[in-house]
């Protein structure tokens, strides 16, 4: 059964854990640390991927010829975790092909969306996606920023009784989605959830992330460079005097360095539709985390 070869396939692959500021980590043959889902064990790469507008290319065009070669650099650095969704302007497809073409499926842990108001909608979406994303199951099925999620996790739980994905969970991307994420948490059983998380938007790290540490629940990361906002406000500045002692070579490593520092965090989830930026952002996933005293340095300077 492929879903059953996939996991015993990539759970083979995995090293074995070692604690960390409470969380089991371990470093995969690339250096790349890892951090386990607490539902099962299963480790992941601390740094993944995104697709939404990175993805949203024509195929065959030369910006898709160019995520090829984005792709060979993101699993040679030891990436699986790739984050997309119908919503993003056929990004699920342009997906689907590369792995297929790339003989990358059985190297990648997929996670996607259901994004739908109804129980119909639903399940036409959920075809959708298995025909793009070219496989007969997922890694990962979060409900789109809490979108009719009362109708559409108890879908996404049978899907997963099914085998037709592995994990289930919610995501949201902005402040305003803080308050009723803490409520599922505590009211349902996720495997994962996905939310905003950055230096200059750090509020998921008063009650959120603590939560889903407390609860078990694994936590990806959107948004670590604020829409690539960050980058705007640090253009010409030098990198804080302890960076590279902290193996920091530049803005991007730092920002994503400072998201998987926190230990409720599993894994960052970054989009570049540029070769040498994904191999940057794979640098963050390696060599010691973000002190405690950094990390406050960084939420004040960003403040």
């Amino acid at each position: 059964m492929p879903t059953r070869r996939h996991f015993l396939a990539a759970s083979a692959t995995l090293a074995a854990g070692l604690a960390l500021t409470g969380l089991p980590l371990a470093q995969a043959s690339s250096a790349m640390l890892t951090r386990k889902i607490p539902s099962t064990g299963e480790a992941l790469p601390v740094i993944g991927a995104g697709t939404s507008g990175s993805f949203e290319v024509e195929a065959g065009s030369p910006d898709y010829q160019q995520l090829k070669q984005v792709l060979k650099v993101f699993f040679n650095g030891g990436g699986r975790v790739i984050d997309t969704s119908p919503n993003y302007g056929g990004a699920d497809a342009i997906l689907g092909q590369l792995l297929e073409e790339g003989g990358w499926r059985d190297k990648t842990f997929i996670a996607t969306k259901i994004a739908a108001d109804s129980r119909a909608a639903a399940e036409a979406q959920w075809a959708g996606t298995l025909q793009k994303l070219r496989t007969d199951f997922v890694d990962l099925l979060q409900i789109h920023n809490l979108r009719d999620w009362q109708r559409q996790l108890p879908y996404a739980r049978e899907l997963k009784d099914r085998g037709l994905t592995r994990y289930v969970g919610v995501t949201h991307y902005i402040d305003n989605g803080l308050e009723e994420l803490e409520h599922i948490l505590r009211s349902e059983a996720l495997d994962f959830i996905q939310i905003h998380y950055s230096v200059n938007s750090a509020n998921a790290a008063r009650t959120v992330l603590p939560l889903a540490q407390d609860k078990g629940v694994a936590v990806l990361i959107n948004r670590a460079f604020d829409d690539g906002r960050l980058f705007a406000r640090v253009k010409g500045q030098a990198l804080p005097g302890w960076a590279t002692e902290a193996g920091i070579g530049s803005w991007a490593q730092l920002f994503l360095k400072f998201a998987i520092s926190h230990p409720a965090v599993t894994t960052v989830i970054p989009a570049t539709s540029r070769p040498d930026r994904q191999l940057d952002q794979l640098k963050a996933g390696s060599g010691p985390l973000l002190t405690a005293a950094q990390q406050q340095d960084l939420i004040e300077q960003f403040a």
